[in-house]
């Protein structure tokens, strides 16, 4: 049998190897190809090259001799047309493959609106997603002093980050009233908000980005605010989101069925036979459900195992796991894990802040159990967080036990009953 697999981000490589340690290469073969670059690489890391912190080698999980040793053909080309009768992809430079099973985990692009004076815009505007992205900032880094990042995500901030460490002037621009409140509470919004202008960053709260301005030489030179105000940039860092990368698939000789992402049922086959779809690209459902989106690191990962499964031929019927995400904001640690976003108005929390350092954790229950954590300050052991939530453990034993799920050595120190709390509805 001949896998091919195109995209070979956390999704393509997982499903790689979860075929490859069920099948010897005499059993399969598995091509991965990506147009992005060779080797997988850590994108979440992306800020650590670009702030010269780790080498760019550094952020590939695995050694590339292992790509040799596992017999996973690694192709650095582009797909430009798939066949679904015969069986057959092209390459960009002509070439034909065939395949027995096809997955396509082509990931997600950065999301963009139309901005006036955007079709001007030759250069200055960057992204933060790829490895094409760091080099774009890499490149322009030097000629710039002022910079402006649009959009109040993790991807954000750490763009935010990334400009200040290069001694770059600049501001954050976020169209909502507080930091992220797609994912975190006015509090902690709040909190993190008082970071990001600690370290430097000019965060704008609550305007929106009205208009680009650039040079003669196309560029960018400034932008406008809803406010009137206009900030001086020679970069502009547009962070407002991700959409599956999907749009080339139109112009394929077979198209399978499209939504805002490749349709799938829940054992990632798409509308064409032998092929797949998994990660970020992938929307989930059937015809009588509301379609699954996940773009996060975590579900692509669980993804790309599940569609090697099934293509593999188990029965596969993926549900989502319980939800968790991890990060950092300059020094600030972060982990949410369940149901924290997008919760009814009046769901109850238990709100707690130590008394001197920013540190908060905020656990949102119900009468009968807790439903999800939202953890700032401070590292926990996400997989307990978990359990207590499939367990349906009450919010009294999860007060009682906390502390069983501090992770880091430092902050197990801090003596959680010092703590203030108390009980908000959000």
């Amino acid at each position: 049998m001949h896998v091919v697999i195109v995209g070979n981000g956390v999704a393509g490589t997982e499903a790689a190897l979860a075929i490859r340690r069920r099948l010897d290469p005499s059993r399969a073969r598995i091509t991965l190809i990506s147009e992005e670059h060779p080797y997988f690489f850590s994108r979440t890391a992306l800020m650590y090259a670009y702030m010269e912190r780790m080498q760019r080698r550094d952020l590939e999980p695995y050694e590339r001799e292992m790509y040799r040793r596992q017999k996973i053909e690694l192709l650095h080309n582009r797909v430009v047309d798939i066949d679904a009768d015969a069986h057959a992809i092209t390459l960009d430079a002509g070439t034909t493959l065939s395949y027995d099973r096809l997955l396509l985990a082509v990931g997600a692009r950065p999301r963009m609106v139309p901005f006036e004076g955007l079709d001007e815009v030759k250069d200055g505007l960057v992204n933060f997603v790829s490895m094409q992205d760091l080099d774009h900032c890499e490149r322009l880094t030097w000629s710039t002093t002022e910079a402006v990042v649009l959009g109040g995500g993790l991807i954000g901030v750490e763009l935010a980050e990334s400009f200040i460490h290069h001694g770059l002037k600049v501001s954050f621009v976020v169209r909502e009233p507080y930091f992220w409140p797609a994912a975190l509470a006015a509090e902690e919004g709040e909190l993190i908000g008082a970071e990001i202008r600690r370290h430097g960053i000019e965060l704008i709260i609550d305007r929106e980005l009205k208009g680009i301005e650039s040079d003669e030489a196309g560029r960018v030179s400034g932008v406008r605010l809803s406010d009137g105000r206009h900030l001086p940039a020679q970069m502009l860092g547009v962070a407002i989101g991700v959409v599956p990368n999907v749009d080339w698939l139109r112009e394929v000789k077979t198209v399978p069925v499209l939504g805002r992402g490749i349709r799938v049922d829940r054992s990632f086959r798409t509308s064409l036979p032998d092929v797949f779809a998994a990660g970020d690209c992938a929307e989930i459902g059937g015809e009588d459900e509301t379609p699954l989106l996940e773009t996060i690191w975590y579900s692509a990962k669980l993804q790309g195992q599940r569609a090697a499964s099934a293509i593999l031929g188990d029965e596969v019927n993926y549900a989502p796991p319980i939800f968790y995400n991890s990060s950092k904001f300059f020094g600030i640690e972060y982990t949410t894990v369940g149901q924290c976003v997008g919760v009814p108005s009046g769901t109850r929390s238990l709100y707690r802040k130590h008394p001197t350092r920013p540190i908060t954790q905020r656990i949102l229950f119900d009468e009968a159990r807790v439903l999800g954590f939202s953890m700032l300050g401070s590292r926990w052991d996400h997989t307990l967080l978990q359990q207590w939530i499939a367990e349906r453990r009450p919010l009294s034993y999860v007060r009682e036990h906390l502390h069983r799920a501090q992770f880091d050595v430092e902050f197990g120190r801090v003596d959680l009953t010092k703590f203030q709390e108390e009980e908000r509805t959000l």
